[in-house]
């Protein structure tokens, strides 16, 4: 692309991104956010471009995505400088980067910032207020965006001219693919680590009575502990993907529906 993009674009994409969290959908939670966020970037790219390629560009960056909001920037300088240097035949590596960052930096914000420096901030507010100082939940926002709007900054500005050094070095694309390969590697632990955590699938049935009363919960767990939250999370995977997500709310009301009828019957504990 001849169109190169300008320091004032990504100081755009960075006021801009200040709104992530202001507009969520249920079915791709930011994906209309970070469209509105790299905007500037998709105008300064295209155009001069065919009306029907700056279309698939905006097209492209609607699909799901969400992480978290102080870390996304990062995201879109990569994501930036992607867009400026590969060609629509190579748009697909764009957005492979960029949703194989945004689930390691969610687990990363969520643990560091939301977990961490927000209740360090709130607690040192908290002090101040209980004592009737109105200073307390001032001095807890000014806190938190003494580090929130450094990183989102820096963020943009430092992922877009490493984005750009990567992709220009020899070894650029071996570096990306390695890069991709570990955050998926680390995604996919973090999903596996919420399957055991947040889905419970327990069996009730039992054979036998008294001291011989045997559990099958408890044969299971000797086999495979949490085979059954497996299992569920993989079928919901192969309907939603055999049906392109169109019934995603039709599986979880039919899921409750299952659990509730096997409840009563003491299937399910």
């Amino acid at each position: 692309m001849a169109n190169k993009i300008q320091k004032s674009d990504l100081n755009k994409m960075f006021w801009r991104s200040q709104l992530i969290q202001f507009s969520h959908n249920y079915e791709r939670l930011q994906s209309l956010s970070t469209l509105y966020a790299l905007t500037p970037v998709l105008k300064r790219l295209y155009q001069d471009r065919p009306e029907e390629e700056r279309i698939n560009a905006q097209k492209r960056h609607l699909e799901f995505f969400n992480s978290h909001p102080v870390l996304i920037p990062f995201i879109l300088g990569i994501t930036a400088a992607l867009e400026e240097t590969t060609e629509e035949d190579e748009k697909d590596s764009v957005i492979a980067v960029k949703t194989s960052m945004m689930g390691p930096l969610a687990g990363l914000g969520d643990s560091l910032l939301n977990f961490t420096w927000y209740p360090i901030a709130g607690s040192i507010g908290a002090s101040f207020a209980v004592e009737g100082n109105f200073i307390g939940p001032i001095l807890m926002f000014l806190l938190i965006n003494f580090l929130y709007f450094p990183l989102k900054y820096y963020g943009i500005h430092l992922g877009y001219s490493k984005g750009k050094e990567l992709l220009s070095s020899n070894n650029g694309k071996k570096i990306l693919d390695r890069i991709t390969t570990s955050a998926n590697v680390l995604g996919v632990m973090v999903a596996g680590a919420l399957i055991t955590s947040t889905v419970g699938v327990k069996l009730g049935i039992s054979f036998g009575k008294g001291d011989g009363k045997v559990m099958i919960q408890d044969m299971l767990d000797q086999v495979l502990p949490n085979m059954l939250p497996l299992l569920l999370t993989l079928l919901c995977l192969y309907f939603i993907k055999k049906w392109n997500g169109k019934h995603v709310v039709a599986i979880i009301f039919a899921l409750i529906g299952i659990a509730i009828v096997l409840s009563y019957f003491k299937i399910l504990v």
